[in-house]
């Protein structure tokens, strides 16, 4: 990695939990064109201990008083699911740009009133959908865009692994933990198949998308038997292209999750990890042309800290926006929402048609 930059981006990392112990405070440290100026934590003990270790400039108790400091230029929201919406448009009233952690919303109604919010403000809001800047994903879209014609069709899946967390203890910091820590109402994995769908699901939908473009239809079915569940969808994308998504919880081996996509010129094979190891997805493109296959190699697996370098550079540079943006954030929670609602009627769900919230 290079050094950093002389003009950098000054982030606020509101919470100091799991997802900004083990990707977010790290990301902001290593990018070349932002610093970690502030962290933000109700919990007195946990933040001290994070700002002990990460060192940031600042350190706050109150997040309205980090939104109140001019020098805070963006906002990296880490916290549970259902403060996602309040937090970001409050950080974007604030006259702060904003990355934001997915899901970005579990209810169609509060991304729509997100959706507002982000316009009216005129600030950048970006979801944290990280594996758009893994390097194997991005060179498989180049492919689909410059080379290879009319998309087809695409296949994915992600599989979580019952054995992930044996293997991801070992790679992952201990994370640090407080019983002073604010945690959202009742509990997010009472209702497991909300939970999985918000949590992978949502990955799974955007790298759809991001490969294929605008989906309009989906026809789902759901098992849920013997500690698994299993979404099988079936997908019609605007383009005219089909799909199948495949979303497993937990298979019994290791984590698989990876995809194939066929098209005029050529079809691409890839292989996923779990982001934890910090590996570029193993991609295989076929050029018909050629009749040949190329490897890219992808050396840079930290895809969390791409992201915030990305993030930085629209900001700082104007650079074009690489990450998702409000807009597919609505239609990932359309998606989810038509999902669920096609398992529910057994019918396909066209995502217009599609209200209320997960």
């Amino acid at each position: 990695m290079s050094g950093k930059n002389t003009k950098r981006l000054k982030i606020g990392v509101l919470g100091c939990g799991q997802i900004a112990q083990a990707a977010h405070f790290e990301s902001c440290t290593k990018a070349r064109n932002a610093e970690l100026y502030a962290i933000c934590d109700l919990a007195d003990d946990l933040r001290s201990r994070m700002a002990a270790t990460h060192a940031p400039q600042k350190s706050y108790a109150d997040y309205e008083t980090m939104l109140a400091d001019p020098d805070v230029e963006a906002v990296i929201i880490a916290t549970a699911d259902q403060w996602h919406v309040p937090m970001s448009i409050r950080a974007l009233e604030a006259g702060k740009h904003v990355l934001c952690e997915k899901p970005i919303a579990t209810s169609l109604d509060d991304v729509l009133v997100l959706e507002e919010a982000v316009k009216k403000s005129g600030k950048l809001l970006q979801i944290g959908h990280m594996k758009r800047f893994d390097e194997g994903l991005m060179e498989a879209k180049r492919f689909i865009d410059s080379e290879m014609g009319n998309l087809v069709a695409l296949k994915a899946w992600y599989c979580d692994s019952t054995h992930r967390y044996a293997m991801t203890d070992a790679v992952q910091p201990l994370i640090v933990t407080s019983a002073n820590a604010k945690k959202p109402a009742g509990n997010p994995k009472a209702d497991l198949k909300r939970y999985y769908m918000l949590a992978h699901g949502s990955h799974l939908v955007d790298t759809a998308r991001f490969f294929a473009g605008e989906i309009v239809a989906v026809t789902a079915k759901l098992s849920d038997q013997r500690g698994m569940y299993c979404w099988f969808v079936d997908v019609e994308f605007a383009n005219g292209a089909l799909g199948h998504l495949d979303l497993t919880v937990a298979i019994r081996m290791d984590w698989h999750e990876g995809f194939q996509i066929y098209g005029q010129h050529g079809s691409v094979i890839g292989k996923t990890y779990n982001p934890w190891y910090y590996k570029s997805s193993d991609v295989e493109i076929f050029r018909e042309k050629e009749a040949g296959s190329f490897r890219p190699l992808g050396a840079d697996g930290h895809f969390y800290r791409r992201q915030v370098e990305a993030f930085a550079d629209t900001i700082l540079t104007g650079a074009p926006m690489r990450g998702a943006d409000i807009g597919d954030g609505v239609a990932s929670v359309r998606a989810m929402i038509a999902i669920a609602r096609s398992v529910e009627t057994g019918k396909t769900v066209r995502l217009d048609s599609v209200a209320g919230a997960l």
